[in-house]
Formats: C-alpha cells, sequence, structure tokens
C-alpha cells in the first residue's frame, strides 16, 4: 500500500491560479473513452476535487449502453460539459493508424464500429473526415465547441498523418513519458500500488498525462482506485490541473482555429 501525504494544498480559484492569482505547477490530465465501466465514479471524484480535464471521445463498445458516445451515455456527457471539462476527438470508430500508403494514403484499422477489427486503405480526406465526425458527435452530446485538437488511437501516428490532420484543422496531442499512468497494463504485472507510486515519484510540471474510461482488459481497475490519491498528492505538492485550451503548446493553435484570443497559459 501505498501511503500519500493527503492536505489541503493552495486553493486554485481559476485552473491553475490561486486566488491571489499566483501560478502553480500545472499537470494536464486527459482520458480517453473506453468501457465507461468507471466514468461515473471518476466523473464524483473529478468533481470533489474540482479537477478539469480534456476527455477524448470515440464511440468505443461500453459495458452498459450504445457506445460510449451514444445516447444512453448523453447526460453524463451532458454533465461533464455543465461542470467546465474540455472535449477534443479520439477518432470516430477508435480507428488506428497502420502504415502510409503512397503519397497521401493510410491503412487503417478500426477498433469499434461497422468495420471493426477490418484493415482498408483511406486518403487524407477520409481521415479527416473520422477525426471531424467524433468531433460533432462530442458537440451535440456537450453542447460546446470541441477543442482543434484530436489523439491518436494508441498514440499510432506518422509525420504524414500529422501533416494531413493538420491541414484540415486538427494538432495531434500525445503525452509525456510519465504522464502514461498504465491502466492499460496488465493489473498482476504492474499493480495499482505500484503505478501510483511510479507516477507520484515521476509527474513533472507541464506533463500532459493519460488514463481512461475502463480498460477491458485490466482486471484490477486503475480507476477510480489510483485517481484520488494521484490528485491528492499532486495537490498538496503544489500541482494544479489544467485543460489542453490553457497548455502553453497548444493554447495559440486552439485560438487560431477559433478565432479567439488565445487563454492565459498554465505556466
Amino acid at each position: 500500500m501505498v501511503l500519500v501525504a493527503v492536505g489541503l494544498g493552495p486553493a486554485w480559484a481559476d485552473g491553475c491560479f490561486d486566488t491571489q492569482g499566483k501560478a502553480g505547477k500545472p499537470v494536464y490530465l486527459t482520458l480517453d473513452t473506453g468501457h465507461m465501466g468507471v466514468a461515473p465514479l471518476m466523473a464524483d471524484i473529478l468533481n470533489k476535487h474540482q479537477v478539469k480535464v480534456t476527455f477524448f471521445g470515440a464511440n468505443e463498445r461500453t459495458q452498459t449502453g450504445d457506445g460510449s458516445l451514444g445516447k444512453d451515455w448523453a447526460p453524463w456527457w451532458k454533465a461533464r460539459a455543465a461542470e467546465g471539462h474540455a472535449f477534443a476527438s479520439h477518432t470516430f470508430d477508435h480507428t488506428y493508424w497502420r502504415a502510409d500508403v503512397g503519397s497521401d494514403q493510410f491503412r487503417v484499422r478500426p477498433s469499434a464500429g461497422p468495420s471493426e477489427g477490418k484493415e482498408s486503405v483511406w486518403t487524407a480526406a477520409q481521415y479527416c473526415a473520422e477525426i471531424a465526425k467524433a468531433g460533432s458527435r462530442l458537440e451535440e452530446l456537450t453542447g460546446k465547441k470541441p477543442l482543434p485538437l484530436f489523439r491518436a488511437p494508441g498514440g499510432k501516428i506518422s509525420p504524414r498523418l500529422l501533416a494531413a490532420a493538420k491541414t484540415c484543422g486538427y494538432e495531434h496531442v500525445g503525452w509525456s513519458p510519465a504522464g502514461f499512468l498504465g491502466d492499460e497494463l496488465s493489473s498482476e504485472a504492474y499493480p495499482n500500488d505500484q503505478l501510483l507510486k511510479k507516477a507520484l515519484r515521476d509527474i513533472r510540471s507541464g506533463d500532459i498525462l493519460l488514463a481512461h474510461l475502463g480498460i477491458w482488459s485490466r482486471k484490477d481497475p486503475w480507476a477510480p482506485a489510483v485517481l484520488e490519491p494521484l490528485i491528492t498528492d499532486l495537490k498538496a505538492r503544489g500541482f494544479c490541473f489544467a485543460t489542453l485550451r490553457e497548455h502553453p503548446r497548444y493554447q495559440t493553435w486552439i485560438a487560431q482555429q477559433s478565432g479567439q484570443a488565445p487563454a492565459p497559459a498554465a505556466k
């Protein structure tokens, strides 16, 4: 068992600025969709600790309901929007890039939807449409325009894929080395207490963190077991949580695509 130092920490009034306007040490927690079995509990923890995250949404198969972006989960997404979270595309059918083909095509394989598990070759325009479809669905569910960002499933990308996506208005978001929180790993080989200890040891200011709203293969779920101690310990050490809207790498791009002034960076 990992003993976690829990304390009140600074009182964050707005993102990563405290009540006196002093900036903290930002980290950017991002949550990809999954089977959604732990999504309600994770949302409760985020709300309890007033942590804002960026959700990357794909319409994945779920333990209950009609897919993570389906109508059964619409109230859940609407509630997250009301809490002030940010949203971005994870490709609609959780479509993996497999290889570049020729000068402007890609071999892909969706892990959800009608073509689940089937490889095909897409043009850059088709891949862009797949990103946009998830964004449009998130906007329908949340009533908020998603960020002009996307995350490729598995983080599988190529320079050519990134260039194609950027041409149609999407910047890719990966994660920091220490930000891989390990919820996709075997719980037998990587138990929760070990993953928590590693994250608390290695995470640094500015890191983008990655976890999921449920992983089918993990027998002992990472969330919500690790989520709350991770939040409380980081906050006690002066870290704060911001969305990618405030990330210095992406804020200018987001502003350019939306025609607005950049949000203040959480530096």
